[in-house]
C-alpha cells in the first residue's frame, strides 16, 4: 500500500509535531504525534474556570459532541451531619462503665467525632472532614442504639463490621394480651430456668435476644431473626419448651446442611 500523498492542512504548530516515518522494508506509514495537547484551528478550545465564559457553556465539536470544561475539585468540601442517640436512664451507669470499649469503633474504625453528654443523657455523633465512609453516621448511630436496647458491647460491633444485621423489637401484647401473672409467666416460658431457654434460641438461631420487660429485641441477619422470632411467639402462646427446642433443633440442622 503506498503511503498518503495527501494529507489534511494543517497548522504550522500542529504540522511541526508530525513526524512520518517510514520504514525500508515495510509499505506503510506510522505517523506519531508529539503533542497530543494539540487541538486542530476548527475545534474551539475549552475555557477554563477562570476565563470570561462561565463553566456552564458547552463547546460542539466537528462530530456534533459536546465537551465540557473539567470537573471542579471539591474534595476540601465537607457537609458536617450530626446524630444524637439518647440513652435511657437505666443504661447510663454501663455506659459509663463501657465507655472505653465503645468510643475506640467509632472514632478509629468509622472516623467520627463522638461525645456523651451526660447532662442529656444521649450520646452525639459528629462526621468531619476525616469520614471517607458515607454510610458511617447510621453505622455509628445503630451501634450506639444496640447498646442503648440492652445488647453487649461485643454483639453490637458486629453492626460495624457487617451489612446483612438487623434489629428487630416486639412486644408480648404484640402476639397475645396478656397481664399479669400471665404476662409473667410468658416472660419465664422465655428465659427459661436461668436463661437456658433464650440462651438455647440464640445458639440455635445465631442471633442475640434482649428480654427488657414485656419488650423483645433481637440482633441478627433477616433469616435467623424470623427463626428467632417464631421460637419466642410459640412460647408466649403457650408451647411447651420441649417442643420448641425440637423444632429449633430441626431448622438448626437444615441450616447447617444449606451451609
Amino acid at each position: 500500500m503506498p503511503a498518503p500523498t495527501a494529507l489534511r492542512k494543517q497548522p504550522e504548530e500542529f504540522a511541526a509535531t508530525i513526524n512520518v516515518l517510514l520504514p525500508s522494508n515495510n509499505d506503510e506509514a506510522e505517523f506519531l504525534l508529539d503533542a497530543p495537547n494539540a487541538l486542530p484551528s476548527d475545534v474551539d478550545p475549552i475555557i477554563p474556570s477562570g476565563g470570561s465564559e462561565q463553566d456552564t457553556d458547552m463547546h460542539i465539536d466537528e462530530e456534533g459532541r459536546p465537551r465540557f470544561a473539567p470537573a471542579k475539585n471539591n474534595d476540601n468540601i465537607t457537609r458536617v451531619e450530626t446524630r444524637k442517640v439518647p440513652i435511657p436512664p437505666h443504661r447510663m451507669t454501663p455506659l459509663k462503665a463501657s465507655w472505653p470499649k465503645i468510643y475506640p469503633p467509632l472514632v478509629e474504625h468509622l472516623q467520627l467525632q463522638v461525645r456523651m453528654n451526660v447532662k442529656n443523657r444521649a450520646v452525639e455523633l459528629r462526621t468531619s472532614k476525616h469520614t471517607t465512609d458515607t454510610g458511617a453516621l447510621q453505622k455509628g448511630e445503630d451501634f450506639v442504639k444496640a447498646f442503648s436496647l440492652g445488647f453487649d458491647v461485643d454483639d453490637a460491633i458486629a453492626l460495624l463490621r457487617l451489612d446483612d444485621l438487623y434489629i428487630e423489637t416486639f412486644e408480648i401484647k404484640d402476639v397475645k394480651t396478656l397481664q399479669g401473672e400471665h404476662l409473667g409467666r410468658a416472660i419465664g416460658r422465655i428465659a427459661g430456668k436461668d436463661g437456658k431457654t433464650k440462651f438455647a434460641i440464640e445458639n440455635a438461631s445465631r442471633t442475640r435476644v434482649v428480654l427488657a420487660d414485656s419488650k423483645i429485641h433481637i440482633l441478627g441477619g433477616f433469616k435467623n431473626i424470623h427463626l428467632a422470632r417464631e421460637a419466642i411467639v410459640s412460647l408466649i402462646l403457650g408451647s411447651p419448651p420441649g417442643k420448641v427446642y425440637g423444632n429449633l433443633r430441626i431448622v438448626a440442622s437444615r441450616m447447617k446442611e444449606r451451609f
